[in-house]
């Protein structure tokens, strides 16, 4: 494939931990367009697409973002479980309808947004999560993460783009989930390695709609249910917690 025939993904995010890793990681594989706040370190990104920075706010610089955009892989927003409402507001309600709105007016093919396991994480750590289950958010910031969500379905089925919201789990590399203490991860542990390739297969499904997955490494305890990852989307995690103990590069 040569680079006029890649699909031009656009990667909200991108200076963030999963948006850097993952340009880093695809930057053979798509053109990217790689966009975060102004106020973002952007520097080591121009190595991997065309970078752009723009605030989730501004609606007219999210339209022009999706502009001659397949995919819009939308990762950014407010990450701080314990954020406050004024914070969260501003970037993970109106940016995120800003976000889809534009792609939406834009004619992409697909948006895939990034939820969170936080939309269910009131949920007892013992029950094993479907997607079909109802949300179930145990802070201000789950909540806008089962926003997102709905504004992914109302789109999908009404607005006629494709989209495809992944509900991630503990996202750490190999180095940091050794070394967290006081919270248990082995039950939504997902490393960079599986997430990457859990968007990569996100991005080029043949399908239409919309689609929850759950996004998980290969746990052997599993909170979240991968049935639709695994059946749907091809997903073949090789990363996880077995017995207690990290397998992950």
């Amino acid at each position: 494939m040569t680079a006029s025939s890649q699909p031009r993904v656009l990667v909200t995010g991108a200076a963030g931990r999963v948006g850097s890793r993952f340009a880093e990681f695809a930057a053979g594989r798509y053109r990217l367009r790689l966009s975060d706040r102004p106020q973002a370190d952007m520097s080591a990104l121009h190595a991997y697409g065309e970078v752009v920075s723009a605030d989730l706010t501004d609606p007219d610089a999210m339209t022009a973002l999706c502009s001659d955009v397949d995919t819009v892989v939308h990762l950014a927003g407010e990450p701080r479980p314990d954020a406050g409402w004024d914070t969260l507001l501003p970037s993970n309600v109106i940016g995120a309808y800003n976000v889809f709105e534009a792609a939406a007016g834009a004619g992409c093919r697909r948006l895939v947004f990034a939820s969170s396991v936080h939309a269910v994480v009131g949920y007892p750590e013992d029950k094993q999560i479907r997607v079909t289950d109802p949300v179930n958010p145990a802070t201000l910031y789950g909540v806008t993460k089962c926003f997102g969500e709905a504004l992914g379905r109302y789109y999908g089925e009404q607005r006629g783009i494709s989209v495809i919201a992944l509900r991630i789990g503990a996202y750490q590399t190999r180095e940091s989930a050794l070394t967290i203490r006081g919270e248990r991860i082995d039950h939504v542990y997902i490393s960079p390695r599986d997430l990457n390739q859990l968007l990569v297969r996100a991005i080029e499904f043949d399908g239409d709609g919309f689609l929850m997955v759950n996004a998980t490494s290969e746990n052997s305890i599993q909170h979240l249910d991968l049935t639709e990852a695994r059946t749907v989307l091809g997903y073949a995690p090789v990363d996880g917690f077995v017995d207690g103990r990290l397998h992950a590069e």
